[in-house]
């Protein structure tokens, strides 16, 4: 007995002159089928009843089109419950020993891909909700309400529908996917950029908020190297639920937190008039969206998918290669940034380091004192910020708190090599 989710049934109409062929197809392959006679008077003589198991559906549909059961017929692969059958065991110890075990044939993909696209109204609207939705608890510093706006965001059918369409040679489901992609994002950062808008004139947050200060803002604002794990490791997991018919929806959650909340963020800087709020973030929505599509399509093409017609082989593997060669190029021209951000963020924590350092060397020598925390207060921008203020909170137990001040900030400018503001704050503690 077959489990559930691993068995398919093949149904075909046979026409009239094909039925001796695609019998002895189907005995070659020690296919088990049954054969119903159709009796609607029109070019069929028969229907095919095959199950099968899911990795055997594409290689017997093969068979099928070689013996001339082309499109101009009626095809349809159901899901089924279960199948009792010595038989079908046995066909089906035959095909576990594929290393594709779960991977659905070429016609299930593209079905499931185009299933994934909503219809134009519906993705319209919830991309605006959902990015309305993103901008609120990004405004509000709410991880809660981010996380809700992904789980409606509706990006993960034309992400993956462009793929597809790359991969078999379908140029109006790439299209349709790329269009669908491009206009999603506008209408993220067009939407986020009226709602912060409107929240700004009338006073929903404070009016002298410092946007870029807010976490969930601020996280957004300086991608580095590891933002493409996000956008890389999204789209690998929805390729692979993709082509074992998984459910996606878990997977577009994930596709959706490396586009909504960025997208969200530019808007956000657009409506507060803050150049690199926006450029920062902008600069994380592209390049996730292009490793997104980038790594579809090499998990795709990795899986073995192809186009129906042999013809079209050498189109598909043409389409691919290009398509990959510019992904490859831009987001190598958009690392840069990413590159930036990187060595700044180990240029930060580094100094950082060095700093603490310093400071905890100073107060050895001083008995009654020690540090309980240190802050270091650096430059505004996204990148290449420097260290402008250390404040160190320093606990002592009695008496008068020993002058730190001069000694700290004179071991902290000498290890940084810059001139840094230094604050020292006291702390009563008990003692030990």
């Amino acid at each position: 007995m077959a489990e559930v989710a691993d068995v398919r049934l093949v149904q075909v109409t046979i026409p009239t002159g094909k039925r001796e062929t695609v019998t002895r197809a189907l005995d070659d392959e020690g296919i088990d089928y049954v054969l119903a006679d159709e009796t609607s008077g029109r070019e069929y003589v028969a229907i095919a009843h095959i199950p099968l198991p899911t990795n055997a559906v594409e290689d017997v549909l093969e068979t099928l089109r070689e013996a001339g059961i082309d499109e101009s017929t009626y095809t349809v692969v159901l899901d089924a419950r279960t199948v009792v059958s010595r038989d079908f065991e046995a066909l089906e110890e035959r095909y576990a020993e594929d290393e594709d075990s779960d991977r659905i044939a070429r016609e299930e993909l593209v079905a499931a891909a185009r299933d994934l696209v909503p219809s134009l109204s519906n993705y319209l609207v919830l991309t605006v909700v959902s990015a309305v939705i993103a901008t609120a608890g990004l405004l509000l510093d709410s991880p809660a309400v981010v996380v809700g706006s992904m789980v409606i965001a509706p990006l993960i059918g034309p992400a993956m529908a462009a793929s597809v369409g790359t991969i078999v040679v379908d140029d109006e489901m790439f299209a349709r996917g790329v269009k669908l992609q491009a206009a999603g994002l506008l209408l993220s950062v067009a939407s986020a950029a009226a709602f912060a808008w409107v929240v700004k004139t009338v006073h929903l947050v404070p009016p002298f908020t410092d946007v870029a200060a807010i976490p969930q803002v601020r996280e957004r604002l300086s991608p580095d190297f590891l933002s493409l794990a996000v956008a890389v490791g999204a789209r690998v997991a929805g390729a692979l639920s993709l082509t074992t018919g998984v459910s996606s929806a878990i997977v577009g959650v994930m596709i959706a937190v490396a586009l909504i909340p960025p997208a969200a963020t530019v808007g956000i800087g657009i409506a507060w008039g803050r150049p690199m709020v926006t450029f920062g973030s902008g600069v994380l929505v592209l390049v996730n969206l292009l490793s997104i599509n980038l790594a579809a399509l090499v998990v795709l093409r990795y899986s073995g998918y192809r186009p129906t017609r042999w013809f079209q082989l050498e189109e598909a593997r043409g389409a691919t290669l290009r398509r990959v060669g510019i992904l490859l190029v831009a987001i190598v021209a958009l690392s840069g940034f990413l590159g930036g951000v990187t060595y700044d963020s180990f240029q930060a924590a580094t100094t950082e380091e060095r700093i603490q350092t310093a400071t905890t060397g100073v107060l050895e020598e001083q008995n009654e004192a020690r540090l309980l925390s240190l802050e270091v207060e650096r430059s505004s921008g996204v990148v290449f910020r420097h260290p402008e203020t250390v404040v160190v909170t320093v606990g002592v137990t009695d008496g008068d708190p020993p002058a730190l001040t001069s000694d700290i900030d004179a071991e902290i400018e000498r290890v940084v090599d810059r001139e840094i503001r230094t604050e020292v704050r006291y702390v009563r503690v008990a003692s030990a």
